[in-house]
């Protein structure tokens, strides 16, 4: 009798909110074993992403806070503990601070350095924890995977403050390198979402969230906004299919680079 295959596992940072939480839970609908990075004081929040378990899937939340190096390999070392592998690195946890472009006498040293610490030093952190761990469960057939969350504004100097755009940019150069230092075992991507619906700027900002959300629906040809979920399945078909693509910085932006012209 054939064994059964064991179930493979996904660690995701900054997974209690936003486009990390909806990974988290795809990941877990799809039958996987996910590790749920979370902040300390987010476990309410962490608890209800794991409640979307399905299929005998099991999720850990584990509190990580992805600037210290130590709690990376912690982290790591828990999902190990707890499945026996890794097979997928999310790295979702960012932040930002909303300074419009042109004051630049509002954004301080302290602001870049806080905004590097967590969108860039931390995916590479992260990724430096996890790499012995994501190369021994790689196969032929299926890859290891790490797809960083980046985002729009990487691409065209935007977004709600000059570090954020900095640090993801930074993000984007970290995915093409790291993707040549981990190959061939480990496949690494990252999609440049636009502005989607539940993220820190509506959070944050309402007004400018809706003076943004009508500019994006008027200068993108699918006229509309997007959702968490639809950002975590294009993060999902990179980490599990995908097979040909590493390096790769995936627009998620209903088409208005066709109108940046």
């Amino acid at each position: 009798m054939t064994a059964p295959t064991p179930r493979r596992t996904a660690l995701v940072t900054g997974a209690a909110s936003g486009i990390g939480a909806a990974t988290a839970r795809r990941f877990l609908r799809e039958g996987w074993n996910v590790v749920i990075g979370h902040l300390d004081g987010q476990q309410a929040e962490a608890q209800a992403v794991a409640n979307a378990a399905a299929q005998g899937a099991r999720a850990l939340g584990v509190v990580s806070d992805v600037t210290r190096d130590d709690d990376c390999v912690r982290t790591v070392r828990a999902a190990i503990d707890a499945f026996g592998a890794l097979h997928v690195l999310v790295n979702a946890a960012g932040i930002s601070k909303m300074v419009a472009h042109s004051r630049l006498h509002d954004v301080s040293a302290e602001d870049f350095q806080r905004i590097y610490a967590v969108n860039t030093i931390g995916p590479f952190q992260m990724t430096r924890a996890a790499a012995d761990a994501l190369k021994a469960s790689s196969t032929d057939a299926v890859r290891s995977a790490i797809v960083n969350i980046s985002s729009r504004a990487a691409l065209m100097g935007s977004g709600s403050s000059v570090p954020y755009a900095c640090s993801k940019a930074a993000l984007n150069a970290l995915t093409m390198s790291t993707a040549r230092s981990l190959a061939p075992q480990v496949r690494v991507n990252a999609v440049c979402p636009s502005l989607v619906e539940q993220g820190f700027v509506e959070r944050l900002a309402p007004e400018s969230f809706a003076d943004r959300s009508a500019h994006q629906k008027t200068v993108s040809p699918l006229q509309r906004l997007g959702h968490p979920d639809e950002v975590a399945e294009a993060i999902h078909w990179l980490a599990t299919g995908a097979s040909m693509m590493t390096g790769a910085i995936v627009e998620l932006d209903f088409g208005m680079h066709l109108n940046a012209v």
